[in-house]
C-alpha cells in the first residue's frame, strides 16, 4: 500500500478527491490528511495573494474566515468531510487539524506513517511561493520523501 500525506487547507473538492486517489493508478493509497485552516495564514499574505490573483474585492474585504479556536469546528467538519470523500473512492484516510508549526507535525507524520510521499494541495499562494516559503517549498528541505503541489478546485 502507498501512503500519502495530504496537507490541505480546506475540505477537498470532488475534483480534487478524483485526482488525488487516482494518481498511483490502481494502487492502493491510505492517507493521512493535516489540515490547516486558511484562517491560519496571515490577513496581510491573502490580501497581497488577492491582488496578484486580480481579486480586488476580496483583498479589501474583511475575511469571513473564523480564526485560532474558533476555526476549530469549522476546520473539523472540513477534515471529516475530506476524510469522507477519500474513504468513498475506496482510500484508507486518517487526520487530524493541525495545531502547531506545520512543518514540524508534517516531518513528524512521515516519519511516524513512513509514508512515500506528501501532496501539499492548496489555492494559490503567490507571495509564498515566490519567495519559496509555501509548504511544498520548505517541506522539500525538510521531510526526505517526493513532495508534490497541486492546486486545490473551488468546491
Amino acid at each position: 500500500m502507498f501512503t500519502t500525506v495530504l496537507m490541505i487547507e480546506k475540505p477537498l473538492a470532488p475534483v480534487d478527491v478524483e485526482m488525488v486517489t487516482t494518481l498511483h493508478g490502481e494502487e492502493r493509497v491510505s492517507f493521512v490528511v493535516l489540515l490547516q485552516p486558511r484562517g491560519d495564514q496571515g490577513v496581510l499574505l491573502r490580501a497581497l495573494d488577492d491582488v496578484a490573483l486580480g481579486e480586488l474585492e476580496d483583498a479589501v474585504r474583511e475575511s469571513d474566515e473564523p480564526e485560532g479556536h474558533e476555526a476549530l469546528p469549522t476546520a473539523r467538519m472540513s477534515l471529516e468531510h475530506s476524510l469522507k470523500a477519500l474513504r468513498e473512492q475506496g482510500a484508507e484516510a486518517v487526520g487530524e487539524i493541525v495545531d502547531r508549526h506545520p512543518l514540524e507535525l508534517l516531518q513528524s507524520v512521515v516519519e511516524q506513517t513512513r509514508a512515500d510521499e506528501v501532496i501539499v494541495l492548496t489555492a494559490p499562494h503567490l507571495v509564498e511561493e515566490f519567495f519559496h516559503r509555501d509548504w511544498a517549498s520548505r517541506a522539500r528541505h525538510k521531510v526526505g520523501v517526493p513532495v508534490l503541489k497541486l492546486f486545490a478546485h473551488d468546491g
